[in-house]
């Protein structure tokens, strides 16, 4: 791929504006040497106003949600784009949110810009854990583990039943829940169910792979390694 289309399909700018950034010696080699458009160079090697080029397409990461915030791409409320570099709303192919966590909710969401390790993660027959914890608004009754684990709980204006899913007691009003599905609001109609409601969700890990320490409102890219967890098989 030519050096001005690459550049531009990472969000810098249309071809015209790269071609420009060219002409004023603004893209150079990690040494300093102005690059022309025609050049072939390695993608690490790449600066652009002394910084590294941004990632290549296959561009994994995670975020650490903060609450009051959207997954979308528009919306008159803050969305998780604007914690990301600007110019990544422009690459292309685009960098999308892998599955969303609503406005309410916080923790681990990923984003991708390959299509196919996308839908790889959400299709339902992959069925990759995803931990929550969640703070209620009234005690546990003790019974909500074998309710949610039974594979029999129905959810209002649901035709099926959910998939067994397993709860820990954290405290009276404090409990970590592992669910393989991704319905709507799930863990949130998943206590109404049962008598209570969710005043907090904060997802911790989706597969093998946690959020760690990661700041609220921060960001990391992700290794192959790391990609690797997504798929490992822990409950």
């Amino acid at each position: 791929m030519k050096l001005v289309k690459l550049i531009a399909n990472l969000g810098y700018g249309s071809r015209k504006v790269v071609t420009a950034m060219f002409r004023e010696g603004r893209i150079t080699d990690m040494d300093g040497e102005v690059l022309y458009a025609d050049d072939k160079i390695d993608h690490e090697r790449i600066r652009v106003d002394d910084e590294p080029l941004d990632p290549p397409a296959g561009l994994v990461l995670m975020m650490h949600k903060p609450v009051n915030v959207t997954c979308s791409t528009k919306d008159s409320a803050r969305i998780v784009y604007d914690l990301l570099p600007q110019r990544w709303r422009l690459r292309d192919p685009a960098l999308s949110t892998v599955g969303r966590l609503d406005r309410e909710t916080s923790g681990l969401l990923l984003f991708t810009d390959d299509g196919a390790l996308l839908h790889r993660i959400i299709a339902p027959r992959a069925k990759i854990v995803k931990v929550y914890e969640a703070t209620l608004a009234n005690d546990l009754r003790g019974d909500e583990g074998a309710i949610f684990a039974s594979g029999t709980l129905m959810l209002e204006s649901e035709q099926t039943p959910l998939a067994p899913a397993a709860l820990d007691v954290l405290g009276p009003r404090h409990a970590r829940i592992a669910i393989s599905e991704g319905r709507y609001h799930q863990i949130r109609r998943m206590f109404v169910a049962v008598g209570n409601h969710v005043n907090a969700l904060h997802r911790v890990s989706v597969g093998g792979l946690e959020l760690g320490d990661v700041p609220d409102g921060e960001w990391r890219i992700l290794t192959p390694d790391d990609v690797a967890r997504i798929f490992a098989r822990v409950p």
